[in-house]
């Protein structure tokens, strides 16, 4: 009974990070996966995101200082913080040409880059 309980829990925290528009704080996942399992209790949010991430599902995402979790394999992407309500979203297209292998003055080898956009979303902007 236990394993089929679990593996709804997995079900459901994957679905919800699936859905989501962006990256999402572990306060947002167990408030949102709550809307299917209402018994779900924060510290099994904590320990089915740590197994997401160990088998590849998902991977976190740190922003302004807090972990955030989203589902993997959206591809490159960045993401836009809300300044007025909190929340993130994905962008799907990156506002900067920087290709890896891209040197810098000072010799300064690009690797990767990360890009977080902040501001108002179009719900907040409309207010």
């Amino acid at each position: 009974m236990t394993g089929t309980r679990s593996t709804r829990q997995r079900d459901v925290i994957a679905q919800v990070l699936g859905r989501a528009p962006g990256p999402l704080a572990v306060a947002e996942v167990l408030e949102l996966a709550q809307s299917d399992l209402p018994g779900l209790g924060i510290a099994t949010v904590y320990r089915t995101l740590k197994l997401l991430t160990g088998q590849g599902q998902i991977h976190p995402v740190t922003l302004d200082g807090e972990t955030r979790y989203e589902a993997a394999g959206k591809g490159h992407h960045h993401h836009f913080s809300c300044t007025r309500c909190g929340r993130v979203f994905t962008l799907h297209t990156c506002p900067v040409a920087l290709p890896r292998g891209t040197v810098y003055p000072g010799g300064f080898v690009v690797e990767a880059h990360e890009v977080t956009l902040y501001g108002q979303c179009p719900e907040c902007a409309l207010h």
